[in-house]
């Protein structure tokens, strides 16, 4: 039936093949990765599943999801909060400064916690005290936590500023009292938006790969690099990712059923009303205190971590190496940008104008790319080229397709938004003059989904010049991007050489986030 309806309502084949391909995409390349995991004698492949080691990293991995979410929480939730419940002073600074830490990399505020302590740190060469060089799981829990907790401000935010305060004026009429509103009415919904962002967090936490492995700690990311580039196991490497995916799809699973049935929209008649700002009096100050310390440990002693480090003086060949890391960094994640928006177009295109199961289902596609752990989807095209098409093996073409096919959700979100604004009738006005249905959508809505295209395309572009993990595997020999020189001069305790590269890094973030940040403010 399903089928028959999607067929009935004829999408176009020029859209239909690229959202085919996505699909196929996806699923081919982690089919290969299972094919290579049961490569093995059963017997070996049973203990490679059931050994110890498994255990311990299962148990690190989840321990610093756990606590990533833990800590996030304790930040974004009061931020949130203050930035839309009360009178706080900078309301749109703080919201900017909220969001700005996601310029800065996981790995690159690890390599700044790393430059901060030791005998020869930040620290002990400023003020001349000597703080513990952090590492294993406190250094990659408080790297990683600082790094993403604006996906869950950013969601915590968008959910207060939505809640219809009525629920709340009514509970207050019943005499309850402020901390039974919060924790009654206010925070039930806040459900969907928390689901949303511990989502993204936990999916990174799992996948991350740099912060971990600066840091020492050993999850299934960094066991999963260690037996692909170390040992070179590729039997149990695959078991890993396999392992890895499985982790991801338990998360997933979990976050679809704590959100199935949940409805917090008004069915009455009635608008909804404002929020009601409380004036925060004498509990300013803690509040300033507490978004102080926020902003310095998140923003500011990466960034005067970096600049200290350039400071004390940097190799000129390094100098000379930069333009090349970025000159690599821009020609991957050029082609991928444009690659995923080709990609993202049909997938959207086909998901808004021709809704079924199974365009629904060819869209998810997109989504698995992106939920898929990076350095597992990495491993999975390894296999797959070194066994179907070797000569792509540690190719441009598949580090910038491995690169669009990973990130190119983040590029369907904007196109999809722009699409439910373009109405259909403006098609259907170009074929009644006589255009083609491909020409007809390139005259009337392709113009409308540009701003939606640029955004898309931006979104891409800027995850694939901080991405480590798929560069890492797949990008070609003496290939070096400004994240690879980041991980590796940073790995070897060479600071003042990765500070150029994480400081190119932060400049285009922080460039790009304040675009973003203009265009919401000029709409306000």
């Amino acid at each position: 039936m399903v089928f028959k309806s999607f067929i009935a309502q004829r999408p176009p084949w020029y859209f239909l093949l690229p959202a085919i391909l996505v699909g196929i995409s996806v699923t081919i390349p982690l089919v290969y990765l299972l094919i290579r995991a049961i490569e093995g004698d059963w017997q070996q492949s049973w203990e490679l599943i059931y050994r110890y080691r498994n255990l311990v990293l299962l148990f690190n991995t989840l321990a610093l999801t756990l606590g990533t979410l833990i800590v996030t929480t304790i930040i974004s939730f009061p931020l949130a909060w203050l930035t839309t419940r009360t009178d706080i002073a900078g309301n749109k600074f703080i919201t900017l400064m909220g969001v700005l830490p996601l310029a800065i990399p996981g790995y690159v505020l690890a390599y700044a916690l790393l430059g901060l302590g030791g005998a020869n740190g930040t620290m002990a060469q400023l003020f001349g005290i000597h703080i513990p060089r952090p590492s294993g799981y406190w250094g990659a829990l408080f790297a990683i936590s600082l790094y993403t907790f604006p996906y869950l401000f950013l969601n915590l935010r968008s959910g207060m500023l939505g809640i219809d305060t009525s629920t709340e004026e009514a509970a207050r009429s019943l005499g309850y009292s402020s901390r039974q509103i919060l924790f009654k009415v206010t925070l039930p919904q806040l459900k969907p938006a928390f689901y949303a962002g511990i989502l993204i967090i936990a999916l990174y936490v799992i996948g991350d790969f740099g912060a971990v492995s600066l840091m020492r700690f050993e999850t299934f990311s960094y066991a999963l690099y260690l037996q692909y580039a170390a040992s070179y196991d590729r039997i149990y490497a695959a078991w890993i990712a396999l392992m890895l995916l499985s982790l991801t799809g338990a998360i997933l699973l979990i976050e679809y059923r704590l959100l199935k049935g949940l409805l917090f929209y008004r069915t009455g008649t009635g608008s909804g009303r404002k929020l009601r700002i409380s004036k925060l009096k004498w509990a300013k100050w803690p509040a300033y205190l507490f978004v102080g310390l926020v902003i310095t440990a998140s923003i500011a002693v990466p960034v005067l971590t970096i600049l200290f480090w350039m400071a004390q003086g940097v190799d000129p060949i390094v100098w000379n190496n930069l333009g090349s890391a970025l000159r690599s960094s821009v020609i991957a994640s050029a082609p991928a940008a444009v690659i995923a928006v080709l990609l993202a177009v049909p997938l959207a295109y086909i998901s808004v104008r021709f809704p079924s199961g199974i365009s629904n289902t060819l869209q998810r596609f997109a989504y698995l790319g992106y939920a898929t752990p990076p350095l597992a989807l990495a491993l999975a095209f390894v296999f797959f080229s070194l066994n179907v098409v070797p000569f792509l093996y540690q190719s441009l073409a598949l580090l910038c397709f491995a690169y669009a096919l990973h990130f190119m959700a983040e590029a369907i979100g904007p196109v999809r938004s722009a699409l439910y604004q373009a109405s259909p009738k403006l098609e259907e006005a170009a074929r009644s003059l006589g255009y083609h249905r491909f020409k007809a959508f390139t005259k009337a809505t392709l113009p409308l989904l540009f701003n939606g295209i640029v955004v898309g395309a931006a979104f891409v572009f800027l995850s694939s010049m901080k991405e480590l993990p798929i560069t890492f595997l797949l990008s070609p020999i003496g290939f070096e991007t400004l994240a690879l020189n980041v991980w590796s001069f940073t790995a070897e305790a060479m600071f003042a050489e990765a500070a150029p590269f994480a400081l190119s890094i932060l400049f285009f973030s922080v460039f790009f986030v304040g675009i973003l940040f203009s265009r919401e403010w000029k709409k306000e």
